[in-house]
């Protein structure tokens, strides 16, 4: 095939010694960073998505993730087997990453880099996708897979034309295969559910046969939890985490969305579903402190700017409500980023991610968190498949709600909301 000989010719390994993170995301970048003073916001996110998603990315290309991603796990790691941590790591780097490797090429500094992440990307599904790679996924044991296999479809839904298609044949069959294989295990009640459910949603897009109970189990069970004001409760009741965020915003209505293009659904319940997450990302800008700081609370803080999932995606969707701008958002988060990311210990000397909320802190990891749990963290930059020309980048810095109201300036009043 073209692809294959133009990446052989071009050299995986070439791509990585000439765009490694540490080219591009310089210690003088860094230190501008740390020091707050960057002025380019979309540089500052590109070049640090690409420092986080470089070692799963690239190691899966060159065959070598199993090979040389570290095993880090908590302290209180349950029974589960550790080999679930490889697809870990690939179903959430590539979801976080998909909006951002859907934009077309350009010949700018990122537009080259992220060519080339795009074709490592697909470079790296085809050959763990392979019998008999180094690499292999494991989809066949635990319940951890269907976590990760839901990443991994809501990647394909987030970019289909740049992650999906390209694909070779065999590599397409193979992943369906997967993912069918998942319907020998039951999600747990909880937001679980969501995994099963959009997992048969990018089935249902691609015109595969699905799993009708499993599909709607979640968005049907999930509306039973509501709790109001855009809060979902994890299972009956609601945990004050931010699950809402990783998961069930997000997930419930990418699903709904296949489900209502295809006429399985009313147009009314996605609706519903937007309204609602749209509520949750009010809040979520809300919280997020005037030095660029949030709450550690619940558990899985060790995703870090995952945390603000439902918040980039409403945002990446062009749905934000009137009362946020899009630079409060792109402004709220930079220096949450840069809080985040500039502690020294979140990464490794190889950039790998290390346990921990800000900085390394393998303590506060919980029983199911290892190394590649960690790459949740991505979703926190989808804004990336806007455009540099959108508002959300182009616009003006801008304080964001918190940072109004500590400082005495006029900012938006917030009310409940009943749907």
């Amino acid at each position: 095939m073209e692809r294959r000989k133009f990446i052989g010719a071009f050299s995986l390994a070439g791509i990585i010694g000439t765009m490694s993170p540490k080219n591009i995301f310089a210690a003088t970048d860094q230190a501008k960073v740390t020091a707050g003073l960057a002025g380019n916001d979309r540089d500052y996110w590109w070049k640090l998505l690409y420092k986080i998603a470089n070692p799963v990315v690239f190691n899966l290309a060159n065959g070598t993730l199993v090979k040389n991603m570290p095993l880090e796990k908590s302290p209180t790691f349950d029974s589960r087997s550790l080999h679930v941590t490889y697809l870990e790591a690939v179903g959430r780097t590539y979801a976080g990453i998909a909006p951002w490797l859907a934009l077309p090429d350009d010949k700018t500094a990122e537009g080259v880099a992220r060519k080339k992440m795009r074709l490592a990307a697909i470079e790296g599904l085809n050959k763990c996708f392979t019998p008999g790679s180094p690499d292999a996924l494991n989809f066949a044991t635990d319940h951890q897979p269907i976590v990760d296999a839901a990443y991994l479809a809501q990647t394909f839904l987030r970019a289909p034309k740049a992650l999906w298609e390209p694909l070779e044949e065999g590599t397409k069959q193979r992943i369906i295969a997967a993912f069918k294989s998942l319907r020998n295990r039951k999600p747990f009640k909880s937001n679980w559910l969501l995994f099963g459910s959009i997992t048969e949603a990018f089935l249902l897009n691609i015109n595969e046969q699905y799993d009708n109970d499993r599909l709607n189990e979640g968005p049907r069970q999930l509306r039973e939890w509501y709790k109001g004001d855009g809060w979902y409760g994890d299972g009956p009741n609601l945990a004050f985490d931010y699950y809402n965020s990783f998961v069930i915003h997000p997930m419930m209505v990418d699903t709904l969305a296949v489900m209502a293009d295809k006429k399985i659904v009313e147009q009314k319940l996605y609706d519903q579903a937007l309204k609602r997450m749209q509520r949750f990302a009010v809040g979520q800008e809300r919280m997020i402190s005037p030095e660029g700081t949030f709450p550690p609370i619940g558990r899985s803080i060790t995703y870090r700017t995952g945390a603000f999932q439902a918040l980039t995606q409403i945002a990446l969707m062009e749905k934000l409500p009137t009362s946020i701008k899009p630079a409060q958002v792109r402004c709220a988060l930079t220096k949450v980023k840069q809080n985040m990311y500039g502690t020294p210990g979140t990464f490794d000397k190889n950039d790998w991610l290390q346990l921990g909320f800000c900085g390394h802190q393998p303590k506060v990891a919980d029983y199911y968190t290892s190394t590649g749990s960690l790459y949740m963290a991505t979703l926190s930059f989808l804004p990336l498949g806007l455009p540099a020309s959108h508002e959300f980048w182009a616009a003006a810095p801008v304080a964001w709600t918190s940072k109004l109201a500590w400082s005495g300036a006029d900012f938006a009043k917030d009310y409940h909301v009943d749907y």
